[in-house]
């Protein structure tokens, strides 16, 4: 296995099991192309000294002005490469194996990058719900660092983040709303995914979310169903065409 590229992810309190919308991103883009690899776990604390020792580039800039490492971040051997960002992770996997499934098929790249930009805010009503959920997941190792750099962004604690009674509903009907727009632009192509019959890596960013969803809220709850059930039943049907590309290898 010392030949195969190295995916860096973030663990959860159940071993072996992935669950970050950013990381599976890259996951996704791995098991679509076929392509043989390995998972190396990283706590949130480490992940800035990971990056640096691998070589993977940081992803942005902290309020103070140094560099902000995140992941999903890859180590190829092949090429004694590491490349952080999932965008960039596919990019780099298209360039390097052209022989594998293309996650940017030519002439693709600046409509995936336009709609990814447009796909991201439709989650944010959602984050009220899933940031305590995803809090409750993490290893002691992650668990303050998520809240400390999570809180501040929210002007609550987690505990409070999720509102109660009617307010719920309101603010749950809005997570609806965004499944609603992006279903209205699925709608308008022959479907199921982005660009027809097959997933592109718009689609992976769009599965990662709801894969997310399924991890914290569990896939039985009330809340998954939901979704599931959203948009005459839609998403069940999406959910379930890229659960082939769903391996976590370990």
């Amino acid at each position: 296995m010392s030949n195969v590229i190295t995916f860096y992810d973030i663990p959860s309190k159940v071993p072996g099991v992935a669950w970050s919308p950013n990381t599976w991103k890259g996951r996704y883009a791995l098991n679509f192309k076929g392509l043989p690899y390995k998972t190396v776990w990283v706590e949130y604390p480490d992940i800035e000294e990971v990056s640096k020792k691998i070589g993977a580039p940081p992803t942005g800039t902290k309020p103070d002005g140094s560099p902000f490492y995140t992941l999903p971040a890859i180590f190829d051997p092949s090429t004694n490469t590491a490349v952080s960002e999932s965008i960039r992770i596919a990019e780099y996997l298209d360039k390097t194996y052209p022989d594998a499934p293309k996650l940017l098929p030519g002439g693709t790249h600046a409509l995936q990058h336009a709609a990814i930009n447009a796909y991201l805010p439709t989650g944010g009503p959602a984050l009220q719900f899933a940031m305590p959920a995803t809090h409750r997941i993490l290893n002691a190792g992650s668990e303050h660092y998520f809240r400390i750099n999570r809180e501040p962004l929210f002007g609550k604690t987690l505990e409070d983040l999720t509102p109660t009674g009617p307010e719920r509903d309101v603010e749950w009907a809005k997570v609806k709303a965004g499944f609603n727009v992006v279903d209205e632009w699925l709608q308008a192509g022959e479907g199921p995914y982005f660009l027809g019959k097959t997933p592109s890596f718009i689609d992976f960013v769009v599965g990662a979310r709801l894969f997310w969803f399924r991890a914290i809220f569990g896939e039985d709850s009330a809340e998954y169903k939901d979704i599931l059930s959203w948009n005459e039943g839609r998403w069940a049907v999406y959910t379930e065409g890229l659960k082939q590309y769903e391996t976590v290898t370990v």
